[in-house]
């Protein structure tokens, strides 16, 4: 397994490899003279790599030029993955990779490579493997530290630059590894052996026996995640909370053949609460890529093709079941929102929006109290405010995020509006044309 592992990273890193000296003497264009930082990533066509190619950071794109100084040099590797929509990835480079103390740290003991996961899904794939293995998360930006020898020793996420939120700093990180490694070499590159180990052993026991996929692993595995579900506000485990359309779909098919009312009760908690939740956006359609808290209230505004791709379905096969018309509703706004905005006139698609507008998170979907009035009137607004929690004081940061709670059921209840849904429908087209 150890070998595999080492060979498909060996392998990949034939891609997009990097011009050697050639490249060197292109580093500066005419664009470049107004920075004070230019480095290997000037030349690179992600907007990822791009929007970093004047750090202080002599970053690296993944290839040979990058690999083969880290082995000529003997230093570590630092390997940065992340993507351009990632709210947390913006973070970290503001405050660690524009840092020149933190550069300086970089560029003396290591040789650190950049790494969009959407143009390498084959490259994220494998140190994924690697960050969740060895803390038991994942996410992005993903920080790899390796020997020059493509061995993970080190892993894990977003660092701030100093120890704060519970998190070691990124500063001290980096100092404590480069001085183990010129003194403690030995213990590192046993610890690397050791994960190729694990996860051999790990990913070994998933391919061993001759187990086949039956009915009763089926249920198995719906029993286990059943024993998972939040049943006091719908989806799975605690905060953030993620989506997870491929196990509440499950949870659908599987009731369809068992009959047990219990999953369709669970799918449909899952399903209804996201919908009514903040994740949702309830003025433009589709979903935000997870939940920071449990209640589904407040997303990580960043909206993804694919999560998008496969939440529909799962509606539709919840509507196919229960006819309940909100579902309904639901799909023909989020695939509304996909052509709308994640469709290319070309015909191809985005893969995703950011989360951050104007170098603030959310910004773009985010309402004041103010806001709403000034758009839709004093008194056309009172029944809409009270719909969607829209208060002066608001739910995040002193701003709204609109959600539907038992009292926007109380609201609409107590409506004298003959055409309620015409009313809520008519308002919503108003601000989504102000918020474009």
């Amino acid at each position: 397994m150890r070998q595999i592992l080492i060979a498909l990273i060996v392998v990949f890193s034939v891609y997009f490899t990097a011009c050697g000296e050639e490249k060197e003497k292109e580093m500066v264009s005419k664009d470049d003279i107004s920075h004070k930082y230019t480095n290997h990533l000037i030349n690179e066509n992600s907007p990822y790599l791009l929007s970093h190619a004047h750090n202080p950071v002599n970053w690296y794109p993944w290839g040979d030029e990058a690999l083969e100084k880290a082995k000529s040099e003997d230093k570590p590797i630092f390997l940065s993955i992340g993507y351009a929509a990632c709210h947390w990835c913006h973070v970290m480079e503001r405050e660690s990779f524009e840092n020149d103390t933190i550069a300086e740290l970089l560029n003396r003991n290591f040789i650190s490579i950049k790494v969009d996961r959407e143009q390498r899904p084959d490259l994220d794939q494998i140190y994924m493997t690697f960050t969740t293995a060895m803390t038991g998360r994942g996410g992005w930006p993903m920080s790899i530290f390796m020997t020059p020898d493509l061995k993970p020793f080190f892993t894990g996420t977003y660092f701030p630059p100093d120890d704060r939120y519970g998190r070691p700093g990124f500063k001290n990180i980096l100092n404590q590894i480069s001085t183990a490694f010129i003194n403690d070499r030995t213990r590192i590159e046993q610890s690397s052996e050791n994960i190729f180990k694990e996860l051999s052993r790990t990913m070994g026991t998933y391919s061993q026996g001759n187990a086949i996929l039956g009915e009763n692993l089926i249920e198995k595995g719906a029993a286990a995640l059943y024993a998972n579900f939040d049943h006091s506000f719908g989806g799975f485990g605690r905060a953030p909370k993620f989506p997870h359309a491929t196990e509440l779909s499950l949870f659908l098919r599987f009731y369809n053949k068992s009959g047990d009312k219990k999953y369709l009760q669970a799918a449909e908690k899952g399903l209804m609460a996201m919908a009514r939740g903040g994740i949702y956006d309830h003025i433009g359609g589709g979903f935000a890529r997870y939940s920071t808290d449990a209640k589904w209230l407040v997303p990580h505004f960043e909206k993804m093709l694919y999560d998008n791709a496969i939440l529909v379905p799962v509606y539709a096969e919840a509507f196919q079941i229960s006819k309940n018309k909100y579902y309904l509703k639901v799909i023909r706004e989020t695939l509304d929102f996909i052509l709308r905005e994640m469709t290319d006139e070309s015909g191809g698609f985005y893969s995703a929006l950011d989360a951050d507008s104007e170098g603030e998170e959310g910004k773009f979907y985010v309402w004041s109290y103010k806001e709403v009035i000034n758009v839709l009137g004093k008194e056309n607004s009172q029944l809409f405010l009270k719909y969607y929690n829209i208060t002066p004081s608001g739910n995040w940061e002193r701003h709204n995020i609109l959600n539907l709670t038992i009292k926007s059921d109380i609201a609409k209840n107590e409506s004298n509006l003959k055409d309620f849904d015409k009313y809520i429908e008519a308002n919503k087209k108003r601000l989504l044309k102000e918020r474009s």
